[in-house]
């Protein structure tokens, strides 16, 4: 049997409460129901670019939508379950770079900016991500985080 290490205390951050007609964290100008919510719920198909993969997968996180996370993430990679930090808040995402990620490509990269609150303290992620298509759809497979 495997111990976790204890956590650092954290206050616990509920995640926003985000309804189809609010706007989308991906930070696109359209509402979310319409935005990343439609993959999330499964109403839309799946993300058609690497880029919007990687804005509903923000997105994901910003409402902690656990089993779209898992859904696309690629098997070779997938963990088990995503560990929710209850002491963080995503704030904002900025897209810097995308390459190939299109209906054209088996593979593409996205580069972006995170912008997160924890325990109150502002701070950024970022990381080039690699996407690739696994029965036909993209999927997450891992990433460079940016020191």
């Amino acid at each position: 049997m495997s111990r976790r290490k204890p956590r650092p205390r954290t206050t616990a951050v509920t995640a926003p409460a985000v309804t189809a007609a609010s706007p989308c964290p991906c930070g696109l100008d359209t509402p979310y129901g319409a935005c990343c919510g439609r993959f999330h719920a499964g109403t839309g198909g799946t993300a058609p670019t690497a880029e919007l993969l990687m804005r509903s997968r923000y997105s994901a996180f910003v409402v902690r939508d656990e089993a779209y996370l898992l859904r696309t993430w690629a098997p070779e990679t997938r963990p088990a379950e995503v560990d929710f930090d209850p002491g963080l808040r995503w704030t904002g995402l900025e897209i810097e770079e995308a390459t190939e990620g299109t209906a054209f490509h088996q593979r593409g990269t996205v580069t972006f900016t995170a912008r997160y609150l924890h325990d109150g303290e502002p701070g950024a992620l970022s990381e080039r991500s690699r996407f690739a298509r696994h029965e036909g759809a993209w999927v997450y497979v891992d990433g460079d985080v940016a020191p």
